[in-house]
């Protein structure tokens, strides 16, 4: 049996649509860190639904956190805007499960109703199914991720459609949230001042734009790749004021 996990904050544009999808599972723990929208009250109407409020003190320790909470061992790790396809359900469903293995989900990420096939977004997967008592998630605050080693990995075929983000607030909501993990990540561990934070901002831009052909993708692939830059750039300029400050 499998336990499906979800942790979240302020995720009642989409949740509705990814619980609806989770619906054939018998448990999904939905672990909120601090909701002010109707993300809870959304959930509530889903009866295999288990509702918990969980400390935040980054993705990876939330991750395993919510994973100690469920009642099966094999675990689903699955996101507010990470919408699972029929065919990927009936996939999992379907599966002999063995405790040595991983299996890996790949994404399909939209942003206007576009599916992205560029700036990085494509392709991608992620491990999102393990067995709690053989791994977790590593503890970074941000971009964390299954712990592998050891593992065989199984790719499974059908896709999980991804909606990051539905407005430009979106963007910079994240932005300023991963940013500000990052920093805290590395800070005393990775050295920066503002001409290492313009050359990584400057950097991501033209690797998104050019090398990961993000001029394929029309207005969106621009915006993404600003973004990408932005994102880099004000990573490493937090790292520079955080190590900045507390050497004072």
């Amino acid at each position: 049996m499998i336990s499906v996990v979800m942790i979240v904050k302020n995720g009642e544009r989409c949740v509705a649509q990814v619980l609806k999808a989770l619906q054939s599972f018998d448990e999904v723990i939905v672990a909120d860190t601090g909701s002010t929208d109707e993300t809870l009250a959304i959930a509530k109407n889903f009866s295999n639904v288990s509702l918990h409020k969980i400390p935040f003190n980054g993705f990876g320790e939330a991750r395993n956190l919510a994973a100690n909470l469920a009642k099966h061992d094999w675990i689903l790790s699955i996101d507010c805007d990470e919408v699972p396809s029929p065919q990927l359900v009936s996939e999992i469903e379907s599966l002999s499960l063995e405790e040595g293995t991983l299996y890996s989900i790949p994404f399909q990420n939209y942003f206007n109703d576009k599916w992205i096939k560029w700036c990085g977004w494509h392709p991608e997967e992620h491990i999102r199914l393990y067995h709690r008592k053989k791994t977790a998630f590593c503890t970074s605050l941000v971009h964390e991720g299954i712990e592998k080693k050891g593992f065989k990995i199984q790719k499974l075929q059908n896709p999980i459609h991804h909606y990051p983000y539905a407005t430009i607030s979106d963007f910079l909501k994240k932005m300023e949230r991963y940013s500000t993990l990052f920093a805290e990540q590395y800070y005393g561990k990775k050295r920066s001042t503002p001409g290492i934070a313009a050359w990584h901002g400057m950097g991501a831009f033209l690797k998104s734009f050019f090398l990961k052909r993000g001029f394929l993708g029309g207005y969106e692939g621009f915006l993404i790749s600003v973004y990408n830059g932005h994102t880099a750039f004000y990573k490493y300029l937090k790292l520079y004021h955080l190590n900045k400050s507390r050497l004072c």
